[in-house]
């Protein structure tokens, strides 16, 4: 289990938003937002890179439950300890002095692996809430403070026992979440939060 996380903390702190950068000439935490993530990139390098690196961030979230269950011992938790370590590599990257991204992605991967159907309908929360309001920050706190209910909706919904380490672990990535996205909140409450479009440029 010390060998599964210790791949998926260096799994996570694969920055693909900073590769991102660099390919484009620039250093991804100097423009914009200063967020190594793909909604930075999107704004700051352009739309298609900004999807590209969102599927590769939400893929090491896959990557790291897939791992912990190939070679991890069975369980839930192994499992997202792994995911937990993966996202902690994608926020605090050895690779660049534990300056990274908010997490949102790559946590994404991990419950898609876990809880699909909870993580889908997080998603569409997110989409209508950014939607309403033109706020991906905005957007990444209501559906991660929105997941552990959902969670516990579907298991209650389907009849099953529930999960509680997923359950456990939507709790942590929330307060996660919210933490990273403290300056945003500071920001959305003074009405000076950047606005997003699907414009090259990203936000307004």
């Amino acid at each position: 289990m010390i060998a599964t996380t210790i791949a998926a903390y260096l799994l996570g702190s694969i920055s693909f938003a900073w590769l991102a950068g660099r390919a484009a000439g620039i250093e991804i935490r100097d423009v914009g937002s200063g967020n190594a993530g793909a909604s930075n990139v999107y704004r700051a390098v352009g739309p298609a890179a900004g999807v590209l690196v969102l599927l590769a961030d939400i893929g090491k979230g896959a990557a790291a439950v897939w791992i912990a269950k190939r070679w991890g011992p069975p369980g839930d938790w192994p499992l997202l300890v792994a995911g937990l370590a993966a996202v902690a590599g994608h926020t605090w990257t050895i690779f660049l002095r534990f300056r990274g991204g908010k997490g949102v992605a790559t946590a994404a991967g991990v419950l898609l692996s876990l809880a699909p159907l909870a993580t889908l309908i997080c998603i569409a929360i997110f989409v209508v809430s950014v939607a309403a309001g033109r706020m991906i920050s905005l957007g990444s706190i209501v559906a991660a403070v929105s997941l552990p209910l959902v969670l516990l909706s579907t298991d209650r919904a389907a009849g099953g026992p529930g999960r509680p380490a997923v359950v456990v672990f939507s709790i942590a990535i929330a307060l996660l979440v919210v933490w990273r996205h403290r300056s945003n909140i500071a920001r959305i409450a003074s009405g000076t939060e950047a606005r997003f479009s699907f414009r090259k440029g990203g936000e307004r």
